[in-house]
């Protein structure tokens, strides 16, 4: 079998101590450029691969941290892991990803798949996982959630948007550019969705168009959503506040099917503002939940944990509209 090298051998090859060798492998900043230099290019040379392992021992920590996601096919889920894995290499962190596809039991064994292989902390992108998951793995190891659960959690931080004060944007500005009869289209009632829902409510409730509220519940049957934008059609809806970007975009391939041009015809809003908002013809207004704030946010909050913080932080992002060329502006409207 080969000889693997070690920091030793790196440490004679370079004419330096061990000690500097480590100092400069971990990137410190008290090792001059041309030490380093001369090190890292003897490590190449030789071969030399850190063991993290042996390492993590010593250290009692992995340098890693967890991320688990309800479902890849979300982007703005992966926009916010994008965000994590990007804050935590600043931190000198690892990340590991997994998924559940919805699914809450696969959700609790990923948990506890990342937990055994011993992640300094984990970031739950997930409404799907109960409480009691997310405070027994709290009880292991620092977790921040990003988004809603139903309850606070003890032991476990959070960074959420203003779901309520998100959904408020949305119906706002339809009602600036003239529309009163605006639909909410929503396929979930996940504590997120339930805000969007409650958001909805009382921004039409405050604008005295209460009585033309309208939910349009996918939640039941996924396909039903043409027969209902069709009824919704017939009966006057001509704006449309979806849940999220997915489904925003699954009204508007709706309508056209239906004859019904964006936003001539109806105006779509969406919400995450993910890269489906920004690529979408004609563009999607979108609430946007600044993913790369709570992805940096949840780090922040990890990090704190792991250095020995004990009280709970609860933090809520103030959310923006960006608005696009799915809705008519006010400007529009008034001509």
């Amino acid at each position: 079998m080969p000889h693997r090298p070690t920091i030793n051998d790196v440490a004679a090859h370079a004419g330096v101590s061990k000690s500097l060798v480590s100092l400069a492998l971990r990137g410190d900043a008290g090792v001059g450029e041309a030490a380093r230099t001369r090190i890292l290019e003897s490590a190449d040379a030789l071969g030399y691969r850190s063991n993290i392992l042996a390492r993590s021992l010593r250290q009692g920590r992995t340098m890693t941290i967890g991320v688990v996601l309800s479902s890849l096919t979300n982007p703005y889920h992966t926009e916010v892991a994008a965000a994590v894995e990007e804050a935590a290499e600043h931190e000198g962190l690892s990340v590991l990803l997994a998924h559940g596809t919805h699914r809450r039991d696969r959700l609790d064994a990923r948990i506890d798949l990342l937990l055994d292989l011993s992640v300094d902390g984990l970031v739950v992108v997930s409404s799907w996982i109960g409480a009691e998951a997310l405070e027994r793995a709290g009880r292991r190891a620092p977790v921040v959630m990003v988004g809603r659960t139903e309850d606070k959690v003890p032991g476990v931080d959070s960074v959420n948007n203003d779901d309520e004060h998100g959904a408020s944007l949305a119906i706002d500005h339809f009602l600036a550019a003239g529309h009163t009869r605006i639909a909410h289209v929503s396929a979930s009632s996940r504590p997120s969705g339930a805000a969007r829902r409650r958001g909805y409510l009382r921004a039409m409730d405050t604008a005295g168009l209460d009585g033309n509220a309208r939910i349009i519940d996918r939640s039941t049957d996924a396909e039903a959503l043409p027969n209902q934008l069709s009824e919704a059609l017939a009966d006057g809806f001509d704006a449309f506040f979806a849940r999220n970007d997915v489904e925003a975009l699954d009204v508007m391939a709706a309508a056209a099917d239906l004859g019904h041009e964006v936003p001539e015809s109806i105006g779509v809003i969406g919400y995450d503002d993910s890269a489906l908002a920004r690529r979408a013809r004609p563009g999607l207004t979108s609430v946007r939940q600044h993913a790369e704030v709570l992805g940096a946010r949840a780090v922040e909050l990890l990090r704190s944990r792991i250095g020995g913080r004990s009280d709970d932080i609860h933090d809520v992002v103030e959310p923006r509209l960006r608005v696009r060329t799915s809705t008519r502006s006010p400007a529009t409207a008034a001509d």
